[in-house]
């Protein structure tokens, strides 16, 4: 026995013969790996040889060697079933992020689009959850583009544009232009709008049609040199477009089917999604992650449908459709149907269509790979400057935004994949008056939300080595594994130095100071991300001065002086804080006869 694997030797001997989830730990504490078990002793016994002495099994592969070579410490929590332990894994996986597992992203609920027909004159709109109603019926899911066919479908069916309008009773603008036949005046009855609907329905499963008349659209405003609204619809046009795979195959009959492929090349993965409804193939969905070192297959398909279908989803397929044959679909079937409420079969077909949509999402996955292959080398670069543990494929960047400690806010924008995800950008509202408790503030409600959505490849901060240090220790403390660098501007007699084409920006890592050349394209990749917080952090910080300037003045049309604003504003935060309060509460701040003019 060696004294390395001492505390391992003595969790494994007494381990229980009960389904949960154990996790390995190397020498500082950093969580490695995450795996469940039907039965715990079986499992994490399997790991090890105990004679001569107690050591890593050599029958388990190159790989897991690896990582069990790292591990000094090993934990485990037990729960009541199997079922219990995917979902537990799949959760701390997403959550921690381990050095070894597999972390996949694909878990957003995508958007679809409805329509209530218990309505007279019904409308579509968007949703991303489950509606109230006997007679709503979606289409979906649409991962991208769901806005731009929302819109086309307005622009070229006469539908009810406002719902106010129908409420009010009163013909609007939309009539008058002849996007709307004015139901609400009685101009159109309800069966002959009804025509209407039928159509923009088979428009929205047939887009094909959508296309051709948005194309002759787009045609005839060129022809009156109309060119800036020709621009918007060739590029709406576009986005409806790159909504599906272009593929000959058609199911005969009317069956709803997700179809699930992952697909691996040296250090990348794609999961590749496709949506079939109503036998016809609406919609697909990617996206990448990192391989690690102990790939498994059956992992990857495990965590992938576990995290996409633990939302609740307007419509789920009956049946999901794999490229892979999973030894345990009937454990996760059973967790599927408890989360979604539904039964669900889960399968992987060797003849027929449904074997050539399999086939065809593989060729896909693989031209998505080839194609990001292309694109990804300054990333490899960031890497090797940085000396981090992963390529930073997906980078979250932090800043924050104030004027003299009024309309404090903080930003996250999110970069991945080559392109900016602006649907996961998030704004905060901060209550700390100093820059180091603003930002730590921010980077504590992020860490909070790692179990709803993971941690990314790496973290930038706007700042220096003390935000870094203050973003390391909050990761720590949460027993996340997370590369985190900084980035600030040089200082030249306590200013920051801006010369315009030669800014002197000082990049901070964990055991490093870097300073390059301007002209480095390694620098302008992190600058550029960098201004991308910082623009999206000041836009957020004068919007919210520009309505606080509103509200003070409002109050000092009321009586209430500017001081008084502020005092109570450095008391209680917000002015929603300030509205939520109580009469004595108030008194205490700026005095009664104040805090009475306010209340009234």
């Amino acid at each position: 026995m060696t004294d390395k694997y001492h505390n391992i030797e003595k969790i494994v001997k007494n381990l229980p013969n009960k389904p949960g989830v154990y996790q390995y730990f190397d020498s500082n504490g950093r969580l490695l790996y995450v795996g469940k078990a039907k039965n715990l002793k079986n499992r994490v016994k399997s790991y090890w040889r105990f004679r001569p002495h107690f050591r890593a099994n050599p029958d388990v592969g190159v790989r897991i060697s690896k990582m069990l070579s790292e591990s000094v410490n090993l934990e485990y929590i037990v729960v009541n079933s199997e079922e219990d332990a995917l979902i537990l894994e799949n959760s701390l996986i997403k959550q921690l992020k381990p050095k070894y597992n597999i972390l996949l992203r694909d878990d957003k609920t995508y958007p679809y689009i409805y329509i209530d027909e218990a309505q007279e004159f019904p409308r579509f709109e968007i949703t991303r959850r489950v509606l109230k109603g006997s007679k709503i019926r979606y289409y979906g899911p649409f991962p991208g583009g769901a806005r731009d066919l929302l819109a086309s479908i307005y622009d070229l069916f006469p539908l009810v544009q406002k719902k106010g309008s129908l409420k009010g009773k009163k013909r609007c603008l939309f009539y008058q232009i002849g996007k709307c036949k004015a139901p609400c005046e009685g101009y159109i009855d309800a069966k002959n709008y009804a025509k209407i609907v039928e159509d923009a329905k088979k428009a929205i499963e047939n887009r094909t049609v959508i296309i051709e008349m948005l194309t002759e659209k787009m045609l005839n405003l060129a022809s009156q040199e109309r060119f800036e609204e020709a621009a918007q619809i060739r590029d709406r046009i576009k986005s409806i477009d790159a909504m599906k795979i272009h593929s000959d195959l058609d199911l005969t009959n009317n069956e709803d089917i997700d179809i699930l492929t992952i697909h691996v090349k040296n250090d990348r993965g794609v999961v590749l999604r496709l949506f079939i409804r109503h036998g016809k193939l609406v919609s697909t969905s990617h996206s990448f992650f990192r391989q690690t070192d102990i790939y498994d297959e059956e992992e990857a398909y495990r965590q992938a449908l576990i995290s996409f279908y633990d939302n609740a989803m307007p419509t789920v397929a009956d049946k999901i459709l794999t490229a892979y044959e999973l030894s345990e679909k009937r454990d996760i079937e059973s967790v599927l149907k408890t989360v979604i409420g539904k039964k669900v079969t889960i399968s992987n077909p060797k003849r027929g269509n449904k074997a050539r949509l399999i086939e065809l999402s593989l060729k896909n996955a693989d031209e998505l790979l080839k194609r990001y292959a292309q694109n990804s080398n300054i990333e490899k670069k960031i890497k090797s400057l940085l000396n981090i543990e992963n390529i930073p494929y997906r980078v979250e960047i932090f800043d924050n935004s104030h004027m003299m400690g009024e309309a404090t806010v903080g930003a996250m924008v999110v970069w991945d994949e080559n392109r900016w995800e602006k649907n996961s950008y998030r704004r905060y509202i901060l209550q700390s008056k100093d820059e180091y408790s603003q930002m730590q503030e921010m980077l504590e409600r992020r860490i909070k939300d790692f179990d709803k959505e993971p941690p990314p490849d790496l973290w930038l901060i706007d700042g220096g080595d003390t935000l870094l240090k203050l973003a390391n220790t909050l990761l720590a403390k949460a027993g996340v594994r997370l590369d985190t660098v900084a980035i600030a501007k040089e200082k030249l007699d306590g200013k920051a130095y801006r010369a315009k084409g030669a800014s002197r920006d000082i990049i901070y890592t964990k055991d490093n100071i870097i300073r390059l050349d301007s002209s480095d394209e390694r620098l302008q990749w992190l600058q550029k991300l960098r201004d991308e917080a910082h623009r999206f952090a000041i836009d957020f910080h004068r919007n919210r001065k520009r309505k606080e300037d509103l509200k003070i003045s409002l109050l000092g049309k009321k009586g209430v002086g500017e001081a008084s604003v502020r005092k109570l504003l450095q008391y209680f935060g917000t002015f929603e804080a300030i509205q939520k309060a109580d009469i004595d509460e108030i008194s205490s701040v700026v005095g009664s006869k104040i805090a009475k003019s306010l209340l009234k």
